[in-house]
């Protein structure tokens, strides 16, 4: 805004509004800092000066239009946005920023479902690898699979083997996992800028800026669903396994 309106430190400027009678208030007011925001478009629709400066100048008297309340997660407001109304009161309006901005809540809510999208699509394609995976394992393995019913070996316990080798080939791809996510995303939260391509993010109040995090909730979750989806893909290849005819398997590569 300072370079729109040419201006610069020591220099005043008149700030013009309207006061709760809708008549036109203005006062001049020197420039005594310049801020720089994550979005650039706010440093063009706000400026900063005292309350009580605002309330003379409005006639409010010690009244307030607005005060914004800000907690460490912005996606999880429901556990103290509650308290906040209850505290405020029937006379006084109260809403979650998604209702105060439905432009910006609508927008989230569009990219989290196709963030949502994605993640299935990803989730869906481990039980095709795993599975393939699992199946050439044993049909390279039928002589031995074949060679361990023949002295005695249940085709139960074969069953529960392969299912122990795949959760051993999960548990090892996920330890992998997870240890490349932690040595790349650290370093990383500082801020990614994509300025040079996302510039139209702050047109619906998105930074241009993107901060990596890892939350030890989702890594939990994101790694039980892996070991669950890929056990109950390993069912088939373990099943065919236990299903195996000892005579015909002891008969094949011989």
């Amino acid at each position: 805004m300072a370079q729109r309106l040419e201006t610069r430190l020591g220099k005043r400027i008149v700030i013009m509004s309207q006061d709760p009678d809708n008549n036109i208030a203005d006062r001049g007011f020197r420039i005594v800092g310049i801020y720089q925001a994550k979005l650039a478009s706010q440093e063009e629709k706000y400026v900063y000066t005292g309350l009580k400066t605002i309330q003379t100048l409005l006639n409010m008297g010690t009244q307030i239009s607005e005060i914004a309340v800000t907690g460490e997660d912005y996606r999880h407001v429901d556990n103290w946005y509650p308290i906040i109304r209850s505290a405020a009161g029937d006379k006084l309006q109260t809403l979650p920023w998604y209702e105060a901005d439905e432009y910006l809540g609508s927008m989230l809510a569009m990219m989290d479902g196709f963030i949502l999208v994605w993640i299935i699509v990803i989730f869906l394609t481990l039980p095709f690898g795993l599975v393939n995976t699992l199946i050439m394992a044993v049909f390279e393995r039928s002589r031995e699979i074949g060679l361990m019913q023949a002295l005695g070996m249940r085709p139960d316990m074969i069953l529960y083997q392969v299912l122990m080798e795949s959760f051993l080939l999960l548990l090892t791809g996920l330890f992998l996992g997870n240890i490349s996510a932690v040595a790349t995303i650290i370093p990383l939260q500082n801020g990614i800028d994509i300025s040079g391509v996302a510039e139209g993010m702050e047109m619906m109040g998105s930074s241009s800026v993107l901060y990596p995090a890892l939350k030890l909730n989702d890594m939990l979750l994101a790694n039980a669903v892996v070991i669950i989806l890929g056990l109950l893909a390993s069912i088939l290849p373990a099943w065919h396994a236990a299903k195996l005819n000892p005579i015909e398997a002891l008969g094949e590569n011989a």
